[in-house]
């Protein structure tokens, strides 16, 4: 089943401007090559590597943590199969999809919660990126050794000077839109492997080529605790990319087929992801067996590197992987989202500036230092995708039944299709406070990493169950 694309007849809407409206049926600029290399961007990252090698302390050998892994990746492919392929037919960005379950007005909600995740993460993005960048000019130019011994805010000279470089480089490809977005994605998730095989055999060279797949960071666990550890770190895997699982549609929108959709997912996530992740954890494993701790930082791996060709070749590409998922991750989804909020004001490219300027007013560094924060109120808003991508299926798939009237996405009249009560649809709302409450609760439950890794999937069931027994009882109760 197809959607009829056209652009919106209420052109005058306020609902509407030249970035939010649907593409048409011809579009075809994110083929299967660039939604595999979307997906290369989104792995391929500091953060990345070290959520993955992360995932060792919580008590897992070496092989059942890839294996937890790698379950956890095909549970997100197939998510993002199905808000892909939902979006590719519809043809229009998240916030604007996101009416169609929320309202026309209500859709806001989810999309700034989404918003207000990827600034702070674009924030914190940069500010690692930046450290790889210190790293190699340190290398390059010693004598720069000076301007870290002040800083400001929190942040050296050669600090500042690095992350704002960053931060205007990545504001700049955003200006020039969703096309240059696509071809730096197209770029930086490729070259981080040639950083990634390098750094691995080398410090296999150290490790005298032979590492213990059995070992692990964490004390061992009892049966039980295994159990839980390993289901644990499957749903961590795919909160780890909740948000840019619920805007998907951003990129996909962009592709010509539902072939295109399902062939770049498939050699993005489940072949790319888990080869990203295999080569993470051999990476730790042998750093455990070369200095007895796993070094979650690879920049910090890099710095023991001798050769400052390999240093500075490794740190560059680090540097560029990083800025790459920013951007396609942290960057597209605020600039839309922001967008969203006053059509006709704010561009996609405004959007863009508004959230590059907030992710410095946030001090990202000082956040980073801040594990509770990391914690605490991104782990907590976070929480939310769970049941904002629930809502979406279950309202696209089972209640719409996967028929959208496009121009009604962008309608203000009474009678229009998304306009439900004054623009809101109670029952998302209802079904989005009640199920994100309880997510939440479950994302922040104390000392139990275990069951703060349910609250994704708890958020989607509950979410998504909500939602279709409202909808359902409404549809009885008017027969």
């Amino acid at each position: 089943m197809t959607e009829t694309r056209t652009q919106p007849a209420a052109e005058r809407s306020a609902l509407v401007n030249s970035d939010l409206k649907p593409t048409t049926s011809e579009s075809d600029a994110w083929r299967t090559w660039d939604l595999f290399c979307l997906w290369m961007t989104s792995a391929h990252s500091i953060g990345s590597y070290g959520f993955a090698v992360g995932m060792l302390a919580l008590g897992l050998t070496g092989w059942q943590t890839m294996l937890a892994l790698f379950i956890g990746v095909l549970v997100l492919w197939g998510g993002s199969n199905l808000i892909g392929v939902a979006g590719q037919r519809v043809g229009v960005p998240f916030p604007v999809f996101a009416r169609g379950a929320f309202g026309i007005f209500g859709a806001n909600i989810p999309a700034l919660l989404r918003a207000l995740v990827a600034v702070f993460w674009y924030g914190i993005q940069t500010y690692l990126a930046s450290t790889a960048v210190i790293v190699l000019l340190l290398r390059v130019a010693p004598g720069l050794k000076s301007l870290t011994q002040h800083s400001f805010l929190g942040l050296s000279e050669l600090g500042w000077i690095s992350f704002l470089v960053l931060w205007a480089a990545q504001l700049l490809i955003i200006t020039y839109g969703m096309e240059v977005v696509r071809r730096v994605s197209d770029f930086a998730g490729p070259v981080v492997w040639i950083g990634m095989l390098a750094l691995a055999i080398w410090i296999l060279g150290k490790a005298g080529w032979s590492i213990d797949f059995g070992s692990r960071a964490g004390a061992a666990l009892s049966s039980g605790k295994t159990v839980a550890a390993f289901v644990g770190v499957v749903f961590l895997m795919v909160a780890f990319m909740a948000g840019p699982l619920v805007n998907y549609a951003d990129f996909a929108r962009f592709s010509p087929s539902k072939k295109a959709i399902v062939r770049g997912n498939a050699w993005g996530i489940p072949f790319n992801e888990t080869a990203f992740v295999v080569i993470s954890i051999v990476i730790s494993l042998a750093t455990l067996k070369v200095y007895g701790k796993v070094l979650s930082d690879p920049v910090e791996l890099v710095a023991h590197i001798q050769s400052d060709t390999v240093v500075i070749i490794s740190a560059a590409l680090f540097a560029i992987a990083t800025v790459g998922i920013n951007v396609v991750l942290n960057f597209v989804s605020p600039s839309y989202d922001i967008s969203n909020t006053a059509p006709k004001y704010i561009s996609f490219r405004t959007g863009g500036i508004i959230t590059a300027v907030l992710s410095i007013l946030v001090l990202p560094w000082k956040l980073w230092a801040n594990q509770n924060f990391i914690v605490y109120f991104l782990g907590g808003v976070g929480a939310l995708m769970g049941p904002v991508f629930g809502i979406l299926i279950v309202d696209y798939y089972l209640i719409r039944r996967q028929q959208t009237v496009v121009d009604d996405l962008y309608s203000e009249a009474p009678q229009g299709t998304y306009h439900y009560l004054r623009g809101f649809n109670p029952r998302a709302l209802i079904a989005l406070v009640i199920s994100g409450v309880v997510g939440v609760l479950v994302a922040l439950v104390p000392h139990s990493q275990y069951v703060t890794a349910l609250s994704w999937p708890v958020g989607v069931i509950l979410g998504g169950g909500l939602m279709y027994a409202m909808s359902i009882g409404r549809r009885s109760a008017a027969a």
